[in-house]
């Protein structure tokens, strides 16, 4: 039998597309395959960052609990200790009235003269 050569070529260029076109569906096939995979890896790593992520947020939460609760703290320790002193000076006031005039009027005249040393020093520069 004579084959035609526009007959051989037409079934070369036939099994060249059906060749092409299967390895175009194993590349489709390994590629989905491959994509399956990291998306798998991907939700494995966010399922395994959850936690993790859960546990800092809550240990950042109790961190500024435990600050806000030291600084409450510490700003009531400071009002006790000024009412404390408030009330000390008010007793010696009332106890020592005349001691407590003459302490009063002895720190004015230093801060006066201090002062006065300090602006006179600034007009002799």
């Amino acid at each position: 039998m004579i084959t035609n050569p526009s007959e051989t070529s037409n079934r070369t260029v036939d099994a060249a597309a059906q060749s092409a076109e299967q390895g175009i569906k194993s590349s489709q096939r390994v590629a989905n395959g491959v994509l399956d995979g990291v998306s798998t890896t991907v939700k494995d790593l966010q399922d395994q960052a959850t936690p993790f992520l859960h546990r800092a947020a809550e240990q950042a939460t109790g961190l500024a609990q435990r600050s806000l609760d030291a600084v409450r703290e510490g700003s009531h320790k400071m009002r006790e200790q000024a009412q404390y002193g408030t009330d000390s000076a008010l007793g010696y006031v009332r106890h020592e009235p005349v001691k407590a005039i003459l302490i009063a009027a002895a720190t004015g005249a230093a801060l006066m003269a201090l002062i006065g040393l300090m602006t006179r020093t600034r007009h002799h520069d």
